[in-house]
């Protein structure tokens, strides 16, 4: 039996352990083929940002366009097999862009292609792996889960780009491009070394016409689902856009070069690891842990934009990893934990799509209000609409769905928030299933 406290517990699950570590390696080799790629656009364009943003937006517009038939694959097939078959597609991808730049041969347009094929495979691979994390560890670990696996992004976030600089520097793009290529292999072995009898394998869907409807349908009966999915989308949407205004910031404001645009983003990932490890001491995800998270983030990305100096900046970009990856984690725990597992796939698709997928949008409104009011106004807008956004949604729902909302005081202020329980078909489903009957648990109010 798991022990169901520990920062670290579902390592001690051997299914999750072995496709944690293969994942800790793999996303190392990822955020160094991200610096490596757009060193070698930037180097084929000849420094143009128009051929960056080219970049980042074919791969990104398959997500868009099939991320949610990837959550119908997801649910259809054996997940474990469906995450070997993008891993290889993965290393492929990232062989392929070796053998081009080692060979001497690469231009613009082959980095578009397979930006466009990466984007494609990460359409399947992101709603499988999201919802294959509950197999491994079951519901009640799953919050542990989610947060670890955050951990190790952020670390490779930390980690990776500082290598591929260093190799970048040393010998070049193309052996950065062989390194991610061979990491995927740490996952694929992980993946084959797993007791298949150990994962809680839900039955799968049939195929039939209407999944993808239905599934949007699941979720727009379920109040305690929309929650979260508004939430995280407009948050991601508008206030997680720091890649653009730490670079203005940074610039514009404090007048400062390059180095200390690092060290801003440096700030907000150390405290980006530190939410990630918060998190995965908590036992259960709460709905009001992310509604107290989404608005900390909120009123923290205001204050961000009116700092007066460099130095409080980059302090206050601490606590804003802390309170936007606490929010990230524990939505996407309490979505997975809450959703029938014939509906998991697509509905962790539509996760990702609304968390991800407001990127094209709130990206150049983020940018044309730094452009009219300034680099600040652009922190307290996106910072404003966050917080304006999970209020309203919040108080929307609770009189409207059916969500029950308690101003609480003691001992600090927050939100309890709860679902009352509603007999639907799904609902019954849950309650038959042992892998999911924690639910109610995590739809309970705690109290201050």
């Amino acid at each position: 039996m798991t022990s169901t406290t520990g920062t670290f517990r579902s390592l001690r699950i051997r299914n999750y352990r072995l496709y944690w570590f293969g994942g800790a390696v793999s996303n190392i080799g990822t955020w160094m083929q991200r610096i490596a790629q757009d060193w070698l656009v930037l180097h084929l364009s000849h420094n143009s940002g128009f051929a960056l943003g080219v970049t980042t937006g074919l791969q990104f517009l398959p997500m868009l366009l099939f991320g949610l038939w990837g959550g119908v694959l997801a649910d259809r097939y054996d997940k474990r097999k469906l995450l070997q078959l993008t891993q290889l597609s993965f290393a492929a991808v990232g062989a392929m862009l070796a053998v081009l730049d080692l060979g001497g041969v690469v231009q613009v347009w082959h980095v578009y292609l397979l930006a466009l094929l990466l984007g494609v495979v990460t359409a399947v691979d992101n709603p499988a792996r999201q919802s294959f994390v509950v197999e491994m560890v079951g519901s009640r670990d799953v919050s542990n889960a989610v947060a670890l696996n955050s951990a190790s992004f952020n670390t490779a976030r930390i980690v990776g780009p500082a290598v591929a600089g260093l190799l970048i520097n040393l010998i070049g793009t193309g052996p950065v491009f062989v390194v991610n290529a061979v990491s995927y292999a740490a996952v694929l072995v992980g993946l084959r070394l797993m007791r298949a009898d150990e994962l809680r394998q839900p039955d799968r869907a049939q195929r039939a016409r209407g999944q993808l409807r239905e599934g949007l349908r699941y979720v727009k009966d379920r109040p305690d689902l929309l929650l979260p999915m508004i939430i995280v989308g407009f948050v991601g949407t508008f206030g997680l856009n720091f890649q653009i205004t730490m670079a203005l910031m940074a610039k514009e404001v404090f007048h400062r070069g390059a180095g200390s645009f690092g060290l801003l983003a440096t700030a907000m990932a150390v405290g980006s690891l530190t939410g990630a490890l918060l998190a995965a001491r908590r036992s259960r995800p709460r709905a009001r842990l992310f509604v107290e998270a989404a608005v900390a983030f909120g009123v923290l990305e205001i204050v961000s934009g009116l700092l007066p100096t460099y130095e409080t900046f980059m302090a206050v970009l601490v606590p804003i990893g802390v309170f936007s990856i606490s929010m990230a984690t524990t939505a996407n725990a309490y979505v997975q934990i809450s959703s029938s597992p014939s509906m998991r796939g697509r509905v962790m698709a539509l996760y990702a799509l609304v968390f991800m997928g407001g990127t094209p949008i709130g990206a150049p409104i983020v940018g044309w209000a730094a452009g009219q009011f300034g680099a600040q106004w652009s922190l307290v807008i996106g910072g404003a609409v966050s917080l304006l956004a999970t209020v309203v949604a919040t108080a929307l729902l609770s009189r409207r769905q059916g969500l029950r909302l308690q101003p609480r005081v003691r001992p600090l202020p927050h939100w309890d928030v709860s679902f009352p329980e509603t007999p639907t078909g799904a609902e019954r489903h849950e309650r038959m299933d042992p892998e999911v009957a924690d639910v109610r648990r995590a739809k309970e109010p705690v109290s201050g």
